[in-house]
Parts: structure tokens; sequence; C-alpha cells
């Protein structure tokens, strides 16, 4: 993507869960370039772009541009930008109209691979976060991240691989195993529905403190909870 890209002016910002989206989408006008055919995504493709452009700019060249050249999103060192909606597919992947890449992959660019640095360890850390989001969404395992060079040979995502793809995929496993710990506390700590009423009812009478409410009850905890209704009488 260009170095000298410019700042699209049709964006808006879409919090999903704790990941924050910015979205500039390619106008349908230019969807016969860019994003040609409807798509159900089966798996997600990284690259890395080869330059040095922030997420903000990536798009918005990738927008304005008639190559058919196009991706799902860029993510830089603070920033989550999507061009292309995930119902369309992206020329991304070299493997030709017909395809897999590029007809059933969501495909992530990820800033700043030319000079590396910290900007680019950051932009990583974020495309780790992000894809374990993804992941977690759509119900994927790990093994439903894939690489460019996956479909055409070609080396990309070039840094990434160079500080070694088997890292990278560490990382994303990591993010992955925080969300789903994430999920395990807050079922923990949610009633299930069959006992939902009551629990209320309890916390309201005061015989329990409405924490816990699926862990096992100590023969203590229940001499507390015997008293409570005795005190009641």
């Amino acid at each position: 993507m260009g170095d000298n890209a410019h700042i699209g002016t049709d964006w808006c910002n879409r919090v999903v869960d704790t990941m924050k989206v910015i979205q500039n989408l390619v106008p349908t006008s230019k969807y016969n370039i860019k994003c040609p055919y409807p798509m159900v995504a089966e798996f997600i493709v990284v690259h890395n772009t080869a330059n040095d452009t922030s997420a903000r700019n990536e798009v918005a060249y990738m927008i304005r541009n008639n190559d058919k050249v196009s991706f799902h999103y860029a993510i830089d060192d603070k920033e989550i930008i999507q061009g292309i909606p995930e119902n369309r597919n992206a020329w991304h992947a070299g493997d030709g109209a017909n395809g897999q890449g590029n007809r059933k992959g969501l495909s992530i660019e990820i800033c700043y691979s030319k000079s590396g640095g910290q900007r680019f360890i950051e932009a990583e850390k974020l495309a780790a976060k992000f894809i374990a989001f993804k992941l977690k969404e759509k119900g994927w395992g790990i093994n439903r991240v894939k690489k460019h060079q996956d479909f055409s040979g070609k080396y990309c995502p070039h840094r990434t691989l160079d500080m070694g793809w088997q890292r990278f995929l560490d990382m994303v496993r990591s993010e992955l195993d925080k969300l789903k710990g994430a999920d395990k506390v807050t079922d923990k700590n949610t009633p299930s529905s069959w006992a939902k009423e009551a629990w209320e009812w309890a916390k309201k009478e005061g015989l329990l403190d409405g924490t816990r409410p699926k862990d096992n009850l100590t023969r203590e905890e229940f001499a507390v909870v015997l008293k409570r209704l005795a005190d009641k009488k």
C-alpha cells in the first residue's frame, strides 16, 4: 500500500465488545474493483504491509486507487481500521479470482513492517488481540489463522515470519485463552437461568450476599444461612 496515502472522510467508530474498530468502508460503487463477490469467511489471512504507513492511511489509499488489491482490516500500534465488509471478498492472497485465500479469507494487514521496531511490535500485539477476538466471535480455533504465504508462496507476512510464525500464533493463542478465561469468570458470577429467580429472592431476603452463585456451599456457610432463616421467624 502507499506511503503517501491520505486519510479518508467517511469514518465510523464501532465498538465490538471490547475491541474498537474504526470503519472506513469502500463505497459500493467500487465493489466491482475491490470486493466483487459475496463471502462467508472460513479463516483469517495475516499480512504485513511492507511499508511504514499507518492503518488509516493504508485503508484510505486502498479505497482511493483503482487497483484490484484490497483487504478487510489494517492494524497499527494504536488502531484497527476496517476497509472491506466481512461479507465481501478481498483481493489480498495472490491466488487468483477463484482462489481460497481471495474468496474465503478474512484479511488482516499489520502495519509498520518495513522498518519494524517498537511500532511494529505493538501493531503485532494489537493484531494478535483482534485475531483472537475474531476467533472467539466465530467459534474458530487457532488452526483458522493462515499466512499470505500459504496461498501464493509469497514471503508474507515478511517481518512476522522473520520473527517467528509460531511465536505469533502463540501470541494469538495466549490472547484467546485470556478471552476464554474472562468468559469463565463471567459465567461463574452469573446464576443459571433456572436459578435466577430464587437467587434474586435469596439476595433480597438477606439470606445470601449475592456473590459466587456457582461456587460450592460449605457447611459453615450453610449454618449461616440457617441462622438467618431462624432469625427471620
